[in-house]
C-alpha cells in the first residue's frame, strides 16, 4: 500500500468514526448503523423497518431467545470489528427471524439488512453438492467412478473417485483421511460439465435458482462483467442481487476496516452471491425434499467413512458433527473480505445463517478442521436455541 493511499485510508476511517483518535484534525460524524457509540436496538423495537424480518406469530419463549441471541451477535460483531452482517433463523421450513447488524457500507451508513447480499465463499459447496447429487439420482454421475472418466487427470497414487472430491478425501491415499481442499472440490465442475454438457453456472440457474425464484442469488461475475454490473447494465436476471451486495472490508492493523475487493472466481467450490433470505429458501427446499430425495439428502449428511472404517467430519458438501446426541449439519465460508456460516439441526427443524462483509467470522478460527464450536457465533446459537 502506497504512503498516499495509507494516509487516505486513515483519514477515511477517522471521518466515519470507527476508530477515533487516529487523527485529531478531522471532525467525525457518527454513523447510525455502525458508529462506535451506537446503542444496540433489539428486534422488537425495529419491527416494520428494513433491518428486521419477523414471523407473524412469535412465542414469548422465542422472543426471549431472539433477544438473547441478537445481543450476543452484536457484541461479537463489535469484538471482531466486523462492519456488518446479516442473520436468519429458519424453523420447520419457515423463516422465524432475520435481521441486519451494523453496516453494509460504512461511508454511506447503509445498514445491513436481511436483503443485503454477500459473497458466500464455501457456502457455495452445498449448492454444488445438491446439483451433483441430482445428477447421481438421474444416473448421469457415478460417485464410485474414477474422476478420469470425467476428464480429470491427476498425477496421483491410487484412484481418485468422484466421492473423494465431494468429501475432501482425495489428497494422499484417496479415501484414507479427511483434508479440506477447496481446489479439489472445485474439480466437480468438470464432473458436471462432462456428465451433462453444461457449466455449473448454467446447471445451478436452471435447477435451483430459477425453480426457487432466488432473485437475490447470483454467480460471481468474472472480471470483464463487473464493470457492467457496477453501471447497472449487467444480466437483468442478476442485477438486483449485485446492487444489494455489501461493500467488502479488510481489517488492517493500525488503520481499521478499509475497503477491499471480492474474488471474481465462480465454481463448485466458491463464488456464489446471496442473501440470508434466499439461502433460507434454499434450505427449506432441501428440507422439503424439493431438490433431493430423502435418500440423497441422508447421503449428503452422513459422515464419509475412511478406508479403515473411521467416520470423518465431512459428508458430501456438508460438515457433520454430533454433540450431546444432537446432530449438527453445517458449513462455513472464508475468503477475501467475506465469511459465512450455516448451522442445521435437522431433528429440531432449525437452521441458523450468518453472512458478513469481512473475513472475521471465520479467519480467527480453524473451522476447516471440522469442529463447528470453534466458532463463537455457532456457540451463541447453540447456547440460545439448541442446548
Amino acid at each position: 500500500m502506497s504512503t498516499l493511499l495509507s494516509l487516505l485510508c486513515v483519514a477515511a476511517i477517522a471521518v466515519v468514526g470507527l476508530f477515533p483518535g487516529l487523527t485529531d484534525s478531522v471532525s467525525r460524524a457518527e454513523i447510525p448503523c455502525c458508529g462506535p457509540t451506537t446503542s444496540f436496538q433489539p428486534t422488537f423495537a425495529l419491527v416494520g423497518s428494513e433491518i428486521v424480518t419477523l414471523a407473524e406469530a412469535v412465542s414469548d419463549a422465542d422472543a426471549k431467545r431472539i433477544g438473547q441471541l441478537e445481543l450476543k451477535l452484536d457484541r461479537l460483531r463489535k469484538r471482531l470489528a466486523i462492519p456488518g452482517f446479516s442473520a436468519a433463523i429458519v424453523r420447520d421450513q419457515r423463516l422465524l427471524w432475520a435481521r441486519g447488524f451494523g453496516c453494509a457500507d460504512i461511508a454511506s451508513g447503509t445498514p445491513a439488512t436481511p436483503r443485503t447480499t454477500y459473497h458466500l465463499a464455501s457456502l457455495t459447496k452445498p449448492f454444488a453438492a445438491t446439483v451433483l447429487l441430482q445428477l447421481v439420482e438421474e444416473g448421469l454421475v457415478d460417485l464410485e467412478a474414477p474422476v478420469s472418466e470425467y476428464g480429470i487427470h491427476r498425477d496421483h497414487r491410487g484412484t481418485i473417485r468422484v466421492k473423494h472430491l465431494l468429501s475432501h478425501t482425495s489428497q494422499g491415499t484417496p479415501g484414507a483421511r479427511y483434508r479440506y481442499c477447496g481446489d479439489c472440490f472445485g474439480l466437480i465442475d468438470s464432473v458436471m460439465g462432462t456428465a451433462k454438457g453444461k457449466a455449473f453456472r448454467e446447471l445451478l440457474t436452471e435447477r435451483i435458482l430459477d425453480p426457487l425464484d432466488l432473485r437475490a442469488t447470483m454467480p460471481s461475475p468474472i472480471a470483464p462483467e463487473v464493470d457492467d454490473y457496477d453501471l447497472g447494465e449487467g444480466d437483468p436476471r442478476f442485477q438486483a442481487a449485485w446492487d444489494a451486495l455489501a461493500t467488502p472490508y479488510w481489517l488492517v492493523r493500525g488503520y481499521g476496516n478499509v475497503i477491499g475487493s471480492y474474488p471474481t472466481y465462480f465454481g463448485s467450490a466458491a463464488g456464489l452471491i446471496s442473501s440470508v433470505l434466499d439461502y433460507a429458501t434454499f434450505d427449506a427446499a432441501l428440507d422439503r425434499h424439493e431438490l433431493l430425495s430423502e435418500a440423497a439428502l441422508d447421503l449428503a449428511w452422513t459422515p464419509f467413512v475412511s478406508n479403515r472404517g473411521r467416520a470423518l467430519p465431512y459428508g458430501y458438501g456438508w460438515f457433520v458433527q454430533d454433540r450431546k446426541g444432537i446432530r449438527y449439519i453445517w458449513h462455513y465460508g472464508y475468503w477475501d473480505c467475506t465469511s459465512t456460516l450455516i448451522v442445521k439441526i435437522p431433528e429440531r427443524g432449525l437452521t441458523f445463517l450468518l453472512f458478513a462483509n469481512s473475513d472475521r467470522l471465520s479467519s480467527p478460527f480453524p473451522l476447516h478442521a471440522g469442529d463447528l464450536f470453534r466458532s463463537p457465533a455457532a456457540r451463541a446459537f447453540r447456547d440460545t436455541f439448541v442446548e
